[in-house]
């Protein structure tokens, strides 16, 4: 078997060489070997020769087309039968492919995806997979919180996080590309909205754990983040959610998007935020007209992002409240049932 591993990249080299090195450091299986692939959206240092010195096959694009054109690229010219995406901030452990496989394998799973800590405090959750609330809105389970048992056993998701994580070559057969659109963020959680529609589930997997420098290229709180993350949300919700769900979400929908848009202001970036919901806006109709085949089971859907906001609310409620969490999950509800 061979597994693809592709990685889009725009400069920092040397996080593409750490990331590369902890790819070479793998502990394969027998009868598994890898090929690499790195999409260069036109990097400006040596980040090509690096990928090379490494062995990597690199796909050299004449400009920066972002992140879900460039794992596109790869996804195509890749041969495995597995192909992994992977963030250029990202170091794995020597184990985490093995553990991937042996736990897609065994679970007869469409993709796996593993425990990833934050590189710069490692007893602390980067994500263990994402989830989605009913409004719209995602959070990458765990983040920030302390790494313990509520992050230890394996589960069915729907939801990849592209961060690093393992597929099947036939589930994007089955799916469809990433959503060229999004150009950063998000563009995993419209991937598994496809898959939980098409009823294909994936496997988190714990012992396979990675480490991540999150926002190590894009900037963390970044004025581009910010207007990437509120445009794909608007277009998440256009895209995927019929107007039965529309009506029957709208008090979660509204309590989240509201409370995104504060956290936003709350950091200097109600700029980004406007851009952001502007853009959104402006798309939204085109993108809910080409899309309607997406919203025929509106059930499976509203089923789904159910038990995401459970999860989400568990993982909560044991290792502690985020502000925006708590204030959804006191608001998203009509007050008849809080009260029960």
């Amino acid at each position: 078997m061979t597994v693809s591993l592709v990685i889009p990249h725009w400069n920092r080299a040397d996080l593409l060489e750490r990331v590369l090195r902890s790819v070479h450091a793998q502990a394969l299986p027998p009868g598994v070997s890898t090929e690499i692939l790195v999409v260069d959206n036109a990097s400006q240092d040596d980040s090509r020769a690096v990928a090379e010195r490494h062995g990597a096959r690199v796909i050299a694009l004449a400009v920066n087309e972002g992140v879900s054109r460039a794992l596109n690229r790869g996804i195509v010219a890749s041969t495995g039968e597995c192909i992994v995406l992977l963030n250029n901030d990202v170091e794995l452990t020597p184990n985490w492919l093995r553990e991937l496989l042996d736990s897609a394998l065994r679970q007869d799973a469409w993709f796996a995806t593993g425990k990833v800590l934050d590189a710069a405090a490692p007893d602390r959750i980067d994500g263990a997979g994402d989830a989605v609330c009913r409004g719209g809105a995602a959070w990458r389970l765990g983040n920030g919180k302390a790494d313990g048992p509520a992050f230890d056993s394996p589960r069915k998701t729907y939801f990849p996080a592209a961060t690093a994580a393992l597929f099947r070559r036939e589930f994007f057969d089955r799916v469809g590309p990433l959503e060229e659109s999004f150009y950063a963020y998000l563009e995993d959680v419209d991937l598994g909205m496809r898959a939980a529609l098409a009823g294909l589930p994936g496997i988190y997997a714990p012992g396979a754990v990675a480490f991540h420098r999150g926002s190590a290229t894009a900037g963390a709180w970044s004025k581009r983040s910010v207007a990437w993350i509120t445009r794909h949300q608007i277009l998440l919700l256009a895209k995927y959610y019929s107007a039965r769900l529309l009506l029957r979400f709208w008090l979660p929908i509204l309590v989240a998007q509201l409370l995104w848009a504060a956290l936003a202001v709350s950091r200097g970036q109600a700029g980004a935020w406007l851009r952001g919901a502007g853009g959104g806006l402006r798309a939204a109709l085109s993108v809910r007209r080409a899309s309607r085949p997406l919203r025929a089971d509106s059930s499976r859907l509203a089923s789904v992002l159910e038990e995401c906001e459970a999860e989400i609310g568990g993982i909560q409620s044991r290792a502690g409240w985020d502000t925006y969490w708590k204030w959804y999950f006191r608001l998203a509800f009509p007050p008849a049932r809080r009260a029960a």
